[in-house]
């Protein structure tokens, strides 16, 4: 619950006291979360929490400011902030917050950063990611993502940037980095790749509520954000099914459907017709092609798995990468068979980006366990060596399990 709010709290003090100063809000929001985290433990959670971070997030903030003769000017406004959320309620309180979190991605999404550095910045200052998060979702290290974020706060600094939308051109570059930003917070909403928790609803519902209310802004009500949006929904709408009661990951072959969140799946529906309002084709709107193909099957058995290969192959043309071709080799296999499935899939092992991907590992077990390929056993025990997350884990120990191996 903690580190769902660390960007809405970030966005707000960065507006106060400036882009240029992101290290230090970032610093003192830190620190009030550590705390958080600290006395929470033995003292229980306080009744109005996002207040109690507020509240410390501003003590903080006061007594660096001070330090600071640039910034002494800020402390009214610190004080304003923090007032009103000791004078609200706590819904008020965390939408006055939340007003600020788009303007801070359009902020750290600015043109003048490389676009890698936009993204990695904008997860770190509004998501709260560590450096280990991001540079799994980019499959690369974390040192490397540690310097784009430097770089990219060292270049906000010289820009000496206001807290404000930008406009124009300008304004369409920055929104394909708010938008990929907002489909990587899904996505490690979705499948986490590390901690404890097999789903993290916190990022799923805030990735979400800002795709959401770019939906309902005129300015940016665009037909990859309704296609964004409703890839979000229509994936989404799973989460009921995906997570068996012992915490195993369940796969979407053996899904119960009649537990799919059907309003979810109807917004889905709805989002995706307005997508189709424009005349680009996007990856969102590829993606969330393949996902309606999913949504209307009414069982595994009645997916349409060469309707969806054809949309792999259109979206390997528009955003190709090694995560889209693995993608498309589970498809492959399920329309040619598993051995030219296995095939496609030892084939793009040998990109550098996909070993120790947990994904292609667990897909290899798998078409080699259909198979009944002599090396199965080894291939689920390379894939349970690469699994970070809980549920990941329990899904391959139980397939080890099950088949005696």
């Amino acid at each position: 619950m903690v580190r769902s709010h660390y960007g809405q709290i970030v966005a707000t003090l960065t507006r106060i006291l400036g882009p240029q100063h992101l290290d230090l809000v970032e610093d003192v929001v830190q620190d009030a979360m550590v705390q958080a985290a600290r006395l929470w433990s033995y003292q229980g959670v306080p009744e109005r929490p996002v207040a109690w971070l507020v509240q410390v997030a501003r003590n903080k903030a006061l007594d660096a400011v001070r330090q600071q003769a640039l910034l002494r000017s800020k402390a009214p406004e610190i004080d304003a902030w923090a007032g009103r959320h000791r004078a609200a309620s706590e819904q008020p309180s965390v939408e006055a917050i939340r007003d600020d979190t788009l303007r801070m991605m359009f902020v750290a999404c600015h043109p003048a950063l490389a676009e890698e550095s936009r993204v990695a910045l904008t997860l770190k200052a509004v998501g709260g990611f560590g450096t280990g998060e991001i540079a799994r979702a980019f499959l690369t290290t974390e040192p490397t993502v540690a310097q784009r974020i430097v770089r990219a706060k060292a270049k906000l600094r010289d820009l000496g940037l206001e807290f404000e939308l930008p406009v124009g051109a300008e304004f369409d570059a920055r929104l394909a980095s708010v938008l990929r930003v907002l489909y990587l917070v899904f996505s490690e909403g979705y499948a986490p790749r590390a901690g404890d928790e097999p789903i993290r609803h916190d990022l799923v519902r805030e990735a979400v509520r800002l795709a959401r209310e770019l939906t309902e802004s005129t300015e940016t009500a665009r037909p990859e954000v309704h296609a964004l949006l409703a890839l979000m929904y229509l994936l989404g709408a799973r989460i009921p099914s995906r997570i068996s009661p012992v915490g195993e990951l369940v796969t979407l072959e053996h899904q119960d459907r009649s537990r799919w969140n059907q309003e979810w799946l109807a917004l889905g529906a709805t989002h995706f017709a307005a997508s189709m309002q424009g005349e680009q084709i996007t990856r969102y709107h590829v993606e969330a092609a393949i996902a309606s193909v999913h949504a209307m099957a009414p069982s595994p058995g009645a997916t349409d798995w060469p309707l969806i290969l054809r949309y792999y192959d259109q979206l390997r043309l528009v955003h190709p990468s090694p995560i889209v071709e693995l993608n498309r080799a589970v498809a492959f296999a399920m329309v040619h068979g598993p051995d030219q499935g296995l095939a496609l899939v030892e084939s793009l092992g040998l990109d550098a980006r996909l070993q120790g991907y947990f994904p292609w590992a667990i897909t290899r077990a798998e078409l080699m366990r259909r198979l009944g390929h002599p090396e199965t056993a080894g291939a689920f025990g390379d894939a349970l060596a690469l699994a970070t997350n809980p549920a990941d884990r329990k899904f391959v120990e139980a397939k080890m399990e099950s088949l005696g191996l």
